[in-house]
């Protein structure tokens, strides 16, 4: 949520977005994609007792009563939906509404159990997210929040077959039929490389669609290639640790990526501000004003800049166990910026 959200708000707004929007929209995000989450632990209680990776789950262990943990779910659902439509947009709200009825209805209630396609099909929920913040943004939708959901779209399969192929014997004893579990491993890796390349494309694609630089699109390219590379090498060698390491790669693929994106927008608009500060001083403003003016605006956006980081960056350093360190050198960084804006 945070990876893809935020950085699409910034391409919306050309800038940082007001704080108040960001934390509105990410609240209500989370609360609709945690009332998503509930509700499939609610249907797939059964199933996730035959899987190991999910037998600690507290529906599974009776830690909390199935009962109790849908009327959590559906709350959190009308919880996400007021809290959009109340500080951001109608719009946004049942984009995030709709996102988690999909998953819910689609996915968890009628493929994951029957369709090989399922987590291609279903997965279109989680590449939601990116329209949810161009809308509460713009209040509207445009193409370049659209080529993100495709971008996103296509890069779910990869990412969760990768996964799959680990558990392929979970999915088995569940009689969950993911496709690594019920195609040979050489065919879902083909796959997987064909929606790859979609993928590059896709991300390429936004580039002269939303107007990016080359911050953006030169990660694409690098990435994308890096990607590549990843599905071919386990193609060769189609292992457990090979698809895990894939997997890996692909949560860093689209964390840079989206930082790419953040930062060269916030980029672009600092460049403004220079030619901003040149345009005061051919106009015969004091160059000591004008660049005192220049200092501020680039200072704000520097905070743009140090904020998008830490959106994209805050979940993987919790999940390496360094978010004390993370958050200690974020808030240096963002008093010496906030010193230089007063």
């Amino acid at each position: 949520l945070l990876i893809t959200t935020v950085p699409t708000m910034v391409l919306a707004e050309s800038g940082w977005p007001a704080w108040s929007l960001v934390a509105v929209t990410l609240l209500g995000g989370t609360l609709a994609a945690g009332g998503a989450n509930a509700v499939n632990m609610y249907v797939d209680r059964d199933i996730d007792a035959l899987m190991e990776r999910t037998q600690g789950r507290p529906l599974v262990t009776g830690i909390i009563p199935p009962r109790n943990a849908l009327v959590f779910a559906i709350a959190l659902q009308i919880l996400a939906f007021a809290v959009l439509w109340a500080g951001a947009n109608l719009l946004s709200a049942v984009l995030a509404f709709g996102a988690a009825a999909f998953y819910v209805g689609v996915y968890t209630l009628w493929l994951k159990r029957t369709s090989r396609q399922n987590i291609v099909i279903g997965g279109a929920a989680g590449a939601v997210p990116v329209l949810v913040g161009w809308a509460a943004v713009q209040d509207s939708l445009s193409w370049a929040p659209i080529v993100l959901f495709v971008a996103m779209f296509l890069w779910t399969p990869p990412h969760f077959w990768a996964l799959a192929v680990k558990y392929a014997d979970d999915y088995r004893a569940a009689d969950v039929p993911m496709l690594p579990t019920v195609v040979p491993i050489e065919s879902a890796v083909r796959q997987m490389f064909w929606y790859t390349v979609a993928l590059v494309i896709s991300t390429l694609v936004l580039v002269p669609v939303a107007g990016l630089g080359w911050i953006y699109g030169v990660t694409a390219v690098v990435l994308g290639a890096m990607f590549i590379g990843g599905t071919v090498a386990l193609r060769r060698h189609p292992t457990p640790a090979n698809s895990m390491r894939l997997f890996g790669f692909s949560l860093n693929n689209l964390t840079t990526l989206a930082l790419a994106l953040s930062v060269g927008v916030v980029i672009d608009d600092a460049i403004v501000v220079l030619e901003n500060i040149f345009r005061h001083q051919e106009e015969g403003e004091d160059p000591f004003t004008a660049a005192l003016k220049g200092t501020k605006e680039i200072a704000l956006a520097a905070m743009a800049a140090t904020f998008s980081i830490a959106a994209v960056f805050i979940p993987v350093a919790y999940m390496k166990g360094m978010i004390g360190q993370f958050l200690f050198e974020f808030g240096i960084s963002v008093a010496a910026a906030i010193l230089i804006s007063l």
